[in-house]
């Protein structure tokens, strides 16, 4: 389903018996026994459903308010009735005899104090004298509801009393990588053991320009503004010089609900918040119409093309805690769209708007895309809590791939993954290789470039399993899947200071490495602070410390295209030096240094620096990109300024189950040996007919022979031929056996009856002659010929029929 508003898909309806999630991570003050103190003027909320199941759009719009629907709480052991009546005490009597005459002082002094305050706070003396007594004056730009684009709101920007970056633990934040700089915003966290996790809106950055330890990482609390929405399981994209937070949801705990939705933009140049109201779709390729609202989708994975100034997010929910005026008895909707959003002034051949060049406005670009492709077929599954990752390279714009997630009791199969061609709109499917991970919600992921193009591999870690209900268990292992050849190898961490498994962190990639922010750890952790980690993506080790490889350059927000000589300084998206541009062609950011471990190498071939050989799926595909062309490559150099091309082919390495490791060595095998069979079959073709022709010569002069002998008896004596394998007894008395031919010979021509008699017995004398001289003596030897000794002296054979 979109997200938006109706019309929709089929929405859900409550089901009594099985408990509805309330959040992915069950707390130790999450049971039922544990209950919020209220105060005496608060009426009591019962918590929402956890479990659904559909109904139609039409039993919903046509439900009444006053129907009475029985909830399950969060711990599915207690059932409310919402309808009942709530009783609030009044206020004491005292206070409601307030006399005229003091209601209009207290007004007048109002008016008066509303009046002055602005002229006060503007007075010379007092606005230049240091910080302003009200906080920061901060420029957050807050766009109205009823009118279009962003407009300046006056707003102070106040720094909290506790610094955000000081935590127990921290998950379900948001969090993005702008020039160097790692902006981590909201989610949930706790300040003390055996805490429920708070939903805040806190801000602060992390400094990947610098070397810091995992111990004392180089993090710093930002302004925030008490408008901004304190929401978990949220989105932040990114331009050059901007973050957006999208969706989230809000917390169950308080009465904090989700108002229209907003999408919050800060800009880093300016620091300051701008708000964009009125979210609406536009037409395009394969998505919803023009002017449905946007609605705030949470839970749904996330993913940024910053050379295309788009981001995407995709599946997710629906419920009350994220939509305004969603009711308790719609529950929750799990989503399989995917959302676009198009960066003010970039353009998108997808959206109809932005056909033939035409840039996004300021407040961008939505498009809602729920039709393409393999997304209307039945095995395209709604999902929430996967991954996203964009892949350059492939196609004209690139792709991306969706992987993981689930609902809160069916999960997305790994072995085969969707892959979208950006270009088309559409949405592909393509098998693994190699053994998959299990199924899991929650795990986080980042992709590098080899040097040159050739492979790309996504990382992947942690994540959890939900099932059984109440016991989900937190994973800590680390995966990768290399990209064309779609294969999966797991990566080997033993005797690594490994995190404690984890899920709902985040993930980001800089200097090829991986950062991982937060995650929920389970109950048995009391504080997992400050919960930052660093992966070495080119060794495939967990390492204590950060290394900076490039400054980054905050003052031009454009890189410098100069590949060859490119060490990090110009290169604020962190890109691989031949692959420096913010073109759709240019390399993958935050690949900066890395290199392809040898792990991935044995099963791709080539080296280190790239050069892989194995450039389509194992699996290969039928449709999309991947099957009509390669990735884009680039030209790299060695330390002496040469062009390196990597050819070599893959050894052998790690186990990776039914992944092909390199080259079909077994189709090679196989080729030869049938080459080699084919061969011998020839030779032993030729053999067949070389001994038939010499056995053919055999017969014939046994039979001149024994014809001869019977016309002449002189001869018979002489010239009759031995059976085969016996020797005639001049033979083996020495005597050569052309003698007696030319003894027979003499008494033929002696003998003859007439002229004519004569010459015929002659013509026969002289051929018999030269063949017992030669053929008859070489092909016989007294012997008849066999079909193995011909083929083991085939040339004498040869010999023997060319004389015939």
């Amino acid at each position: 389903m979109a997200a938006v508003t109706p019309p929709m898909e089929p929405i859900a309806e409550l089901v009594e018996e099985i408990p509805r999630r309330q959040s992915i991570f069950r707390e130790i003050l999450d049971d039922e026994d544990e209950e919020p103190a209220q105060s005496i003027a608060t009426p009591s909320v019962a918590p929402p459903p956890r479990t659904v199941r559909f109904r139609s759009e039409t039993e919903i719009l046509n439900q009444h308010e006053d129907e009475n629907w029985e909830d399950v709480d969060e711990a599915g052991d207690q059932k409310v009735n919402a309808s009942e009546t709530v009783l609030v005490h009044p206020l004491p009597a005292a206070v409601q005899s307030t006399t005229s005459s003091r209601f209009y002082r207290i007004g007048a002094l109002a008016l008066l104090l509303a009046l002055m305050l602005p002229l006060v706070h503007d007075l010379p003396f007092i606005r230049n004298t240091g910080p302003s007594a009200f906080g920061v004056k901060g420029g957050v730009i807050r766009g109205s509801l009823d009118q279009e684009g962003p407009i300046l709101v006056e707003e102070t920007l106040q720094r909290r009393q506790s610094d955000p970056t000081d935590v127990c633990t921290r998950f379900s934040q948001q969090s993005a990588v702008v020039n160097g700089t790692l902006f981590v915003y909201g989610g949930r966290n706790t300040t003390q053991d055996g805490q429920t996790g708070q939903w805040d809106n806190s801000f602060f950055s992390m400094d990947l320009t610098k070397n810091w330890q995992i111990s004392t990482p180089a993090m710093s609390g930002l302004p925030s503004a008490p408008s901004l929405p304190a929401v978990a399981n949220a989105y932040l994209w990114n331009s050059f010089e901007s973050i957006f937070l999208y969706g989230g949801e809000h917390s169950n705990y308080t009465s904090d609900r989700p108002g229209p939705c907003v999408l919050w933009e800060y800009n880093v140049l300016s620091s300051s918040w701008i708000q964009h109201g009125n979210p609406s779709t536009s037409a395009g390729d394969n998505a919803a119409p023009d002017g449905q609202p946007v609605q705030c989708a949470a839970e749904g994975a996330g993913v940024t093309a910053t050379q295309l100034g788009r981001g995407w997010f995709f599946g997710g929910h629906l419920d009350q805690w994220t939509t305004e005026g969603w009711t308790y008895q719609n529950g929750r909707v799990y989503l399989k769209s995917l959302l676009e959003y198009t960066f003010p002034g970039f353009t998108n051949n997808g959206v109809q708007s932005l056909s033939g060049g035409s840039t996004a406005s300021s407040d961008g670009v939505y498009r809602n895309i729920t039709e393409g492709g393999s997304q209307n077929e039945a095995g395209f599954t709604e999902r929430a809590d996967g991954i996203l990752v964009f892949i350059p390279g492939f196609g004209a714009e690139g792709i991306l791939l969706g992987l993981a997630g689930g609902t809160f009791t069916t999960y997305t199969q790994m072995n085969v993954i969707d892959v979208y061609d950006i270009a088309t709109s559409t949405w592909y499917k393509q098998a693994t290789s190699g053994t998959p991970p299990g199924f899991r919600v929650n795990p986080c992921a980042v992709v590098a470039a080899a040097p040159d193009g050739s492979s790309y591999n996504m990382y992947m870690y942690g994540g959890q399993n939900l099932q059984p209900a109440g016991n989900q268990t937190q994973y800590g292992d680390t995966w990768v899947l290399t990209v064309p050849s779609f294969t999966w190898i797991q990566v080997n961490t033993d005797g690594q200071p490994v995190p404690p498994p984890r899920a709902g962190h985040t993930c980001n990639v800089w200097d090829a490495q991986m950062i991982v922010v937060g995650g929920y750890v389970g109950q048995e952790l009391s504080c997992d602070s400050p919960g930052i980690y660093v992966f070495d993506m080119s060794n495939l080790k967990w390492v204590n410390s950060f290394t900076a490889l490039s400054a980054g350059s905050s003052a031009n927000p454009d890189p410098q295209v100069n590949p060859s000589s490119s060490t990090g300084q110009d290169n604020p998206l962190n890109q691989q030096p031949a692959q420096i541009g913010t073109s759709n062609t240019s390399g993958l950011i935050g690949s900066f240094g890395y290199q392809v471990p040898e792990e991935i190498v044995s099963i791709v071939g080539g080296s280190p620096g790239g050069g892989a050989t194995i450039t389509a799926p194992a699996q290969s595909a039928t449709s999309g990109p991947l099957a009509t062309g390669k990735p884009i490559t680039y030209t790299t150099t060695n330390s002496a300024g040469a062009l390196v091309t990597e050819t070599s082919l893959p050894g052998p390495g790690v186990s990776t189950g039914n992944a092909k490791s390199g080259p079909n060595v077994g189709a090679i095998v196989a080729g030869v040996i049938a080459g080699v069979l084919f061969i011998i079959a020839c030779y032993l073709a030729f053999v067949a007919w070389l001994y038939r022709k010499q056995l053919q010569l055999y017969k014939h002069h046994v039979t001149a022979a024994q014809r001869q002998a019977s016309r002449d008896p002189r001869m018979e004596k002489s010239f009759v031929l031995p059976p085969p394998g016996r020797h005639s007894n001049s033979q083996r008395d020495g005597s050569p056996q052309s003698s007696k031919f030319a003894a027979s010979s003499q008494t033929a021509t002696n003998s003859g009856t007439g002229p004519g008699t004569v010459a015929s017995g002659q013509q026969r004398y002289e051929a018999i002659r030269r063949d017992s001289e030669s053929s008859a003596e070489d092909l016989l030897g007294g012997r008849e010929p066999t079909f193995w000794g011909t083929a083991l002296n085939p040339r004498r054979s040869l010999r023997v029929i060319n004389r015939d």
